[in-house]
């Protein structure tokens, strides 16, 4: 039983390669509290060889099969065993990802660490059941001048390397790891320097829970590390989690040996509030969903659309929400809402985005200002005069910020929702059937109906254009880590 999760995170070896712990040969790094602006820990990070030594040990442990030719129930019971400990930790995971990626500790304890908890038990049974088809499908036979039967085998598809962001560093591990361990895969795992951490914790608690050496690798480090991941041989393939940029670079190093590439990459997510929508009853989800884990979200609904005729009455009802309802601060208080965004760095180019609005004409009529102090804190802010040509309507900023659209009529209203580079996720509110209905004609992945519901496991997440291809969780995202065999023969007339 591992006691002190963050001493063992914080202070040992931060590469695990083949079942061993070793240290990071690579570039040093610091975990900064971005709500205190302290030093956590100090790392060194995996250099190239020891990504190549990561995957030359995945494709051993693969290629030997003692994980894929594990029973479906062996490998459920590990998955299950790893998701108790997760439960069994989650004090201790609760305060760690409070502390290096400062998300509230009431998210934190809910989204971040219980619901991988939830996602590991839910690959437990699909690996029980198998992919949609089975593991083996048998198909109508053939019946003519040659007959035949047909038989097709679905198998795991080999090694795979995940790259997950920092803002859900546990949840965004277990959507990827998850589903590639219940298949029957090998996996190479690569955190943001970021919530490093955070992936150091879980791969001791991965390690307990009996996966065989080799199954299961860890190369934190930057984007030399990425790029061994991304262009190796040995890797069939590339399931990533971050920006648009970065998801395009992926691809281009992942297409020179023809892998397999699942891309979850931005959002700039409308939020269509109908003329039937009751404001009042709309603005507190609408703030919120903006706003959690301080807009650090590529499904954030950062976009809000509302009738022309009506936006001095949700500016109104929106900044009062936000004083009463959305307090930014310390993300370890149980009343907080809004926690600090992961860096100064990143701060600074979000107030950047926001100077450069304000500049063009653009009004911030809520927030906008940081609280004086340590911390990397911007409160929720909401910008109007604009409209959504403007950069801070086309690009992603990672923050509590959104930008509040007009339209005249609802043609215009859809118009504009898809009028964007990204098709991600989007929120209707008002009537439900014509809400629905608005749904149907947005160019998006996922659709919240006014509000909508909590996240589920056993649906696909993923969207069009800049954000993405392919997707993840749900049966559809199981059987991404698959690929398909056909055995054919022939029988007599």
């Amino acid at each position: 039983m591992i006691d002190d999760l963050f001493a063992r995170a914080s202070q040992g070896p931060s590469v695990h390669v083949g079942g061993g712990w070793e240290s990071g040969r690579g570039a040093a790094f610091e975990s900064i509290d971005p709500a205190t602006e302290e030093a956590l820990a100090r790392w060194r990070g995996a250099d190239r060889a020891q990504a190549d030594s990561a995957i030359t040990a995945a494709r051993r442990s693969f290629d030997a099969g003692e994980w894929r030719a594990a029973s479906p129930e062996q490998r459920a019971g590990v998955l299950r065993r790893l998701a108790d400990l997760i439960d069994e930790h989650a004090d201790q995971l609760t305060e760690l990802v409070v502390r290096e990626v400062g998300s509230p500790v009431g998210l934190a304890r809910t989204l971040q660490v219980a619901q991988p908890a939830i996602n590991f038990r839910w690959f437990a049974d699909a690996a029980l059941r198998g992919p949609r088809g089975g593991y083996q499908e048998r198909l109508p036979g053939i019946r003519g001048a040659v007959s035949s039967e047909s038989l097709l085998l679905r198998e795991p598809i080999g090694v795979v390397s995940a790259i997950v962001p920092y803002n859900y560093p546990l949840n965004m591990i277990s959507w990827k790891v998850a589903p590639a361990l219940a298949a029957g895969c090998s996996v190479v795992l690569l955190p943001s320097p970021r919530g490093t951490l955070s992936a150091l914790a879980f791969v001791h608690l991965a390690a307990e829970a009996g996966l065989p050496p080799g199954v299961l690798n860890l190369v934190p480090g930057g984007a030399d590390v990425g790029e061994v991941l991304t262009t190796h041989p040995g890797v069939d393939m590339v399931s990533f989690t971050g920006s648009s940029a970065v998801g395009a670079t992926v691809m281009a190093q992942a297409a020179a040996t023809h892998k397999k590439v699942v891309l979850e990459l931005g959002g700039k997510s409308p939020n269509i509030l109908l003329p039937s929508a009751d404001l009042a009853t709309a603005v507190g989800p609408s703030i919120l969903r903006f706003c959690r884990n301080a807009g650090q979200g590529c499904g954030a609904t950062t976009r809000i659309l509302v009738p022309h005729d009506r936006i001095d009455e949700f500016l109104d009802l929106a900044a009062g929400f936000i004083e009463e309802r959305v307090p930014t601060g310390d993300p370890s208080d149980e009343r907080t809402e809004v926690g600090p965004l992961i860096s100064a760095e990143h701060l600074a180019r979000v107030l950047g985005c926001l100077d450069r609005t304000v500049a063009a004409g653009g009004r911030i009529a809520v927030g906008g200002e940081r609280p004086v102090g340590k911390g990397w804190f911007l409160p929720p802010t909401l910008v109007t005069g604009v409209d959504n040509s403007a950069e801070i309507s086309r690009e992603e900023l990672f923050a509590p910020v959104a930008v509040v659209l007009p339209y005249r009529d609802v043609d215009e209203a859809v118009a504009i929702a898809n009028d964007s580079p990204y098709g991600l996720n989007a929120s209707v509110f008002g009537d439900h059937a014509e809400a629905v209905a608005v749904a149907r004609r947005l160019d998006t992945g996922t659709v919240a109906i006014n509000g909508g519901g909590p996240m589920r496991a056993d649906v696909p997440w993923g969207g069009s254009k800049r954000s993405g291809t392919g997707v993840e969780m749900g049966e559809d995202g199981f059987l991404e880590f698959f690929r398909v065999k056909h055995l054919n023969w022939q029988v007599p007339a």
